[in-house]
């Protein structure tokens, strides 16, 4: 059995690798597909590494900070920086809570899509904010390329786990 660092130690220098390689495969996989990766229609594959931190918590940490760095490139900006990160930390956080006591990784793995998909509310509401874009059809559209991109996503990281043990 593996039991995440307790609130008092330190990561390690493996730990902070292992998230700094999260980080930045979170930002290349956005960057490299930035055509799709912002705006009204969206398809973020990078999305798939929002299951991370179901494994680990240190993750959480590299998941958001990828999204920080990767919404620079995001024609909102700094906007995006701001609220796309702190709403990504937020809903990990959320999905971990959720998810907790769940032992089904598959169960585990849907719950956090849905919750995802359902939180495409944020990204609807800067581009109704900022370009008088259609609030619930922004928000329909982008949960929806949430959801195909975590699915597609999720079986990845599941067939990654088999072979790696991610809570390590």
């Amino acid at each position: 059995m593996h039991l995440e660092k307790s609130s008092t130690q330190r990561w390690t220098t493996t730990d902070t690798a292992k998230m700094a390689v999260v980080t930045g495969l979170y930002v290349a996989v956005t960057i490299v597909l930035s055509a799709v990766s912002f705006g009204a229609i969206q398809f973020r594959i990078a999305e798939m590494f929002n299951y991370l931190p179901l494994f680990n918590k240190r993750y959480t940490v590299a998941v958001t900070l990828g999204v920080a760095i990767a919404n620079l490139a995001s024609p909102l900006g700094i906007v995006d920086v701001l609220f796309g990160s702190i709403s990504t930390l937020i809903v990990l956080l959320i999905c971990r809570a959720v998810t907790k006591n769940i032992i089904s990784l598959k169960k585990k793995m849907i719950i956090t899509a849905l919750i995802f998909a359902f939180s495409m509310f944020t990204v609807a509401g800067q581009l109704t904010f900022f370009y008088q874009a259609p609030f619930f059809f922004n928000w329909l559209i982008i949960g929806l390329g949430e959801l195909l991109s975590m699915s597609l996503g999720g079986g990845l990281i599941y067939l990654i786990n088999r072979r790696i043990d991610l809570k390590k």
